[in-house]
């Protein structure tokens, strides 16, 4: 009896051990020295790949300095970090399983996202626009009436669109791109005669085609919307860890630093820049840290 409950006790001890560390990121990357990066394959320069395994862009660099901060900070003398891309359909699922530590990608944050995961000071202001082909006609909402708009999988941009106060009316057919490169594709191809999108992602997009000439970016500013790194809900120590560092990046103007390099800049690999200058929402958030979700920002 003594031995089945002592057992019992053991098992009982490793389960409650094992749940602890699933909502102790730090705890798990120092007895791992390793640490999962969710990546996007093309976020515009906020997330990308460069091919062979290899991740960069704004959020994936504010990401590695981060950690090499909370490598500091547990006294690792080595730090293996795993990058895992992600879409816009499994992103959260894979946080919050465990899959992804870090998510530093192009993730909007907003209240029902805030229900399943939690987000880091916000690093980046987006603003979502529409895309179109230069020779299209198209302006603005109204004349995406009876026309067919693209956006990618497990974003919130077509909704974005159809609450849109000069959207009544518009009725539109709806097509799904499984991520952002797919869906500038159908664009691209004639299968979408718009895209729909965070405006950083269609301007990088637009930089990379064969004829950046041949597409625009046009009309009504649809949503302003904060984007951030996501983490793990209910981590506490982890969260204030990420943000510490993230707020001392851009009390130190490194922040304002790594943005000229990957908005003002030419990026790899061919050099493409993207000449966005900071915008002044970006630059108030900056100046004070927050992780407000959007409805925040829409109600101001």
């Amino acid at each position: 009896m003594k031995r089945t409950l002592l057992a019992l006790a053991l098992t009982a001890a490793a389960a409650t051990t094992a749940h602890a560390q699933a909502n102790d990121t730090l705890a798990k990357i120092k007895s791992t020295g390793a640490v999962t990066m969710g990546v996007r394959e093309s976020s515009g320069v906020l997330s990308y790949t460069l091919g062979d395994g290899r991740y960069t862009g704004y959020h994936v660099e504010i990401c590695q300095r981060v950690l090499a901060d909370i490598q500091k900070q547990l006294g690792l003398a080595k730090l293996d970090i795993k990058y895992q891309p992600v879409t816009s359909q499994n992103r959260i699922p894979l946080v919050q399983n465990g899959t992804v530590d870090i998510e530093c990608g192009s993730t909007t944050n907003n209240t029902a996202r805030q229900r399943d995961v939690a987000f880091a000071v916000t690093t980046f202001i987006e603003e979502v626009r529409i895309a179109v082909k230069a020779n299209s006609g198209i302006q603005s909402i109204k004349d995406l009436n009876g026309k067919t708009v693209a956006t990618t999988t497990g974003t919130t941009s077509v909704q974005t669109l159809r609450k849109h106060e000069r959207a009544a009316g518009v009725d539109f057919k709806e097509v799904y791109g499984k991520d952002h490169a797919d869906s500038f594709l159908l664009l691209e191809s004639g299968r979408a005669d718009a895209f729909v999108m965070d405006g950083s992602l269609l301007a990088g997009l637009i930089a990379r085609a064969k004829n950046p000439a041949d597409f625009k970016i046009v009309g009504e500013v649809l949503s302003v919307e904060p984007i951030a790194i996501m983490l793990r809900k209910d981590d506490p120590a982890f969260k204030k860890a990420v943000d510490d560092s993230i707020i001392a990046m851009m009390k130190s103007g490194e922040i304002a630093k790594i943005y000229d390099k990957w908005f003002m800049q030419p990026t790899p690999p061919n050099g493409v820049r993207m000449n966005m200058p900071m915008s002044e929402a970006l630059k108030a958030a900056i100046a004070n840290p927050n992780d407000r979700p959007m409805e925040a920002y829409q109600t101001k």
